[in-house]
């Protein structure tokens, strides 16, 4: 689905190569992004979403191009930065709307099931800047979810979540999983149990 041909990236300040010349395909399924502090895990999924620009290199999602048609290729992919202020004036449910927006495969049946098995009742009425950072985490998994997106980016999916909702998360990855079409990139330390991985980008310790 995603194909990544030659990537570069360095840090501009100070001057500091983080990839050159990385490829990669990206399946149907579940992918792992995996490795230690600063290894680059949430850079590679910014630039995977075009949120960062590559010193050099390609993306094709499903045919098209970041370079030569970049907002066709972000309508395929959802990505939100974990630590994003931008909607903190909202509530999930004004959130999700926005999101039910930008995507026409968005499925606005799977909210309620997304938000009861995340436990957010409590907080669907209060704006984001209330929320606590796995609350808020919550919100964005729930919005992934519900997307319909071709890609999801999810940059350490399971980082402050209690343990049902970890559960709860992987119960979905484990669906895309199953799912033809549809991929899921996630950047961690390690693999998720019970979650079955169609493929594995390393970048070391």
């Amino acid at each position: 689905m995603l194909i990544i041909k030659n990537l570069s990236f360095r840090y501009p300040n100070p001057r500091v190569e983080l990839f050159a010349h990385l490829s990669a395909t990206i399946p149907p399924g579940v992918t792992l992004v995996q490795g230690g502090d600063g290894r680059g895990k949430s850079t590679l999924l910014r630039l995977m979403a075009g949120a960062l620009a590559a010193d050099a290199g390609q993306l094709q999602l499903n045919g098209v191009s970041l370079a030569e048609q970049p907002e066709a290729y972000r309508r395929q992919l959802f990505w939100m930065e974990p630590r994003s202020t931008d909607f903190d004036q909202l509530t999930p449910l004004q959130y999700f709307e926005t999101v039910r927006g930008k995507y026409s495969s968005f499925d606005a049946g799977l909210t309620g099931p997304l938000v009861e098995g995340l436990g957010l009742e409590p907080h669907i009425d209060k704006q984001l800047f209330m929320l606590s950072t796995g609350s808020k985490r919550k919100v964005w998994l729930a919005a992934a979810f519900a997307s319909g997106a071709a890609l999801l980016l999810l940059d350490e999916p399971f980082a402050a979540l209690d343990a049902p909702s970890i559960a709860f998360v992987k119960e979905q990855l484990q669906a895309i999983s199953t799912q033809a079409g549809r991929a899921a990139v996630i950047a961690d330390y390690a693999a998720p149990s019970g979650v079955t991985l169609a493929g594995v980008i390393d970048l070391g310790d």
